[in-house]
């Protein structure tokens, strides 16, 4: 249930909701315990009585004093030791007539009260309290007086008759504990003993600890304010930020939250603000390149389909097999382009998502190259009598930060576009060495008809091919994935022509590991 309501509710919510339990409950066992503290005080001091009263009854009965007035003052004076701790100790006899107050004697001199056969109400045994209230008319909500002759007289028609009897009772501004007991000597009542002491320890015990839950509450509740409003300043609002920050971009709002202010921050909201703008970023470029990536798909693949249509209809109605041929080289050319194409595409897609999971480390390009170019020698020495060599400056190591299939997929792509450009029995040449700032420089020639575009950067853009005799074996993309791929690894790549023969040179300068 508890789970159920806190699920759609906001994190401030759900922390004053968690709190309004907390302080129910805490309520609740301040409330028992309160309840509980006055009659376990009580119930501590009523012991004392007890057993006061016990030994004078015990004292009364082995000197076996008369309960008259003479006798009884004689014993108060004898004994007065015994009641130091009280403030007023009384004596009745069988017919509730008093015989002996401590008020009356010049025992102590402390302060009593003037007079105590009147007293008020407090807290009484339920069952006397109703019997009192009945059998006298009592209102006790008007907090009318009841005498302790009344108490006296009921309590010896109770059945805690023979039992001491502890009740409080309010005094003018004093908070008394009474304990009263009948006296019993050979199997007959002969009197009664009440003893009176001042328990206003007792009542300012319970206002200590009233006073003490009060501060301690009103305390926890401003902490929990203050916390409430740091949390919510400087936690829930900033995330808060950060939710409609990416509804908007979900949402492709133009609005955009300014989350700068977060970015700013040491801590983990702050790194958290920065990474999912860094992610958004990189989505919204990745997404950008994609569109003018499927644009530019769909604009290259629409001249073939043109003419692969044209063809089509021509072929349809040519007789000549000359001619009809020369169609059906066209439409094989034509869908070799649009296969390549999609077939180019597909693996830049399965690149982009493989490149998020791979991780850079270092790497020696000397066994690496040397594989690539082991196996293109074996395809293409014999294919087309084409040698591929390796050359170094004699270091043994060069060692860059980097994905290691990658930097094959770069090798493998320079000499496919090389090899494309280059005749059988021609010669390509790889070469690897360090400059003087300990970049790593890697260079393939070929000996083609090298470059014939002044700006040599185009080269590189998607679907740029200067290979109109072998148009469909390429789709235009190849240098571009080999361009995305070295950027990746932050390194430079550049084309010119060569200079001590024809052919074209293409250069990749990695940094410095």
């Amino acid at each position: 249930m508890i789970s159920y309501l806190l699920k759609n509710l906001s994190i401030l919510k759900k922390f004053f909701f968690i709190n309004l339990i907390f302080f129910t409950i805490i309520g609740l066992f301040t409330f028992v315990y309160l309840k509980n503290v006055q009659p376990n005080l009580i119930k501590k001091k009523s012991s004392n009585h007890i057993n006061i009263v016990n030994n004078t009854i015990e004292n009364l009965n082995r000197l076996e004093i008369k309960f008259n007035e003479e006798d009884i003052r004689r014993f108060l004076f004898s004994t007065r030791f015994i009641f130091q701790s009280l403030d007023r100790v009384i004596f009745f006899n069988n017919e509730l007539d008093l015989i002996g107050d401590t008020d009356t004697l010049d025992l102590d001199p402390r302060s009593f009260s003037s007079r105590l056969d009147i007293i008020e109400l407090e807290i009484l045994n339920e069952e006397k309290t109703k019997e009192i209230t009945e059998e006298k008319n009592i209102n006790v909500g008007n907090k009318n007086l009841v005498s302790l002759r009344d108490i006296l007289f009921n309590y010896a028609g109770s059945k805690n008759y023979g039992i001491p009897f502890t009740f409080t009772q309010q005094e003018y501004n004093n908070f008394k504990l009474t304990t009263i007991k009948n006296v019993f000597r050979n199997n007959k009542n002969i009197g009664y003993i009440a003893i009176t002491e001042n328990a206003n320890d007792i009542r300012a015990a319970i206002d200590e600890r009233k006073t003490f839950i009060i501060r301690t509450a009103f305390a926890v509740g401003i902490v929990i304010l203050i916390f409430s409003f740091v949390l919510n300043q400087y936690f829930l609002k900033p995330i808060k930020n950060l939710v409609n920050y990416t509804k908007k971009i979900k949402n492709k709002d133009h609005i955009k939250i300014n989350i700068e202010n977060l970015k700013i921050r040491s801590d983990e909201l702050g790194l958290l603000s920065k990474s999912l703008d860094d992610m958004t970023l990189e989505l919204q470029k990745r997404i950008s390149h994609a569109e003018n990536f499927s644009t530019d798909l769909v604009h290259e693949i629409r001249n073939p389909l043109a003419s692969l249509k044209s063809a089509s209809e021509i072929l349809h109605d040519t007789k000549e097999p000359e001619e009809r041929l020369k169609l059906i080289n066209i439409l094989s050319h034509d869908v070799q382009r649009i296969e390549r194409l999609i077939t180019d595409y597909s693996q830049i897609l399965k690149d982009e998502v493989a490149l998020s999971k791979e991780k850079f480390k270092k790497i020696n390009l000397i066994p690496i190259i040397q594989s690539v170019v082991d196996d293109y020698n074996n395809i293409y020495q014999t294919k087309r009598s084409i040698n591929i060599s390796f050359y170094n400056d004699g270091s043994k190591s060069y060692i860059i930060n980097g994905i290691e299939n990658r930097i094959e997929q770069i090798i493998a792509n320079l000499l496919d576009n090389a090899i494309s450009f280059s005749k059988n029995y021609q010669n390509i040449e790889v070469k690897i060495r360090k400059n003087s700032d300990k970049q790593v420089i890697l260079n393939i020639f070929d000996e083609g008809p090298g470059f014939k575009e002044r700006d040599t950067e185009k080269i590189f853009k998607r679907f740029y091919s200067n290979r109109p005799d072998k148009f469909g074996q390429h789709s235009g993309l190849g240098l571009n994935i080999v361009k995305n791929l070295v950027e990746l690894h932050n390194a430079r790549i550049s084309a010119s022509n060569r200079s001590d023969k024809n052919g074209a040179n293409l250069e990749i300068i990695f940094p410095r590991s």
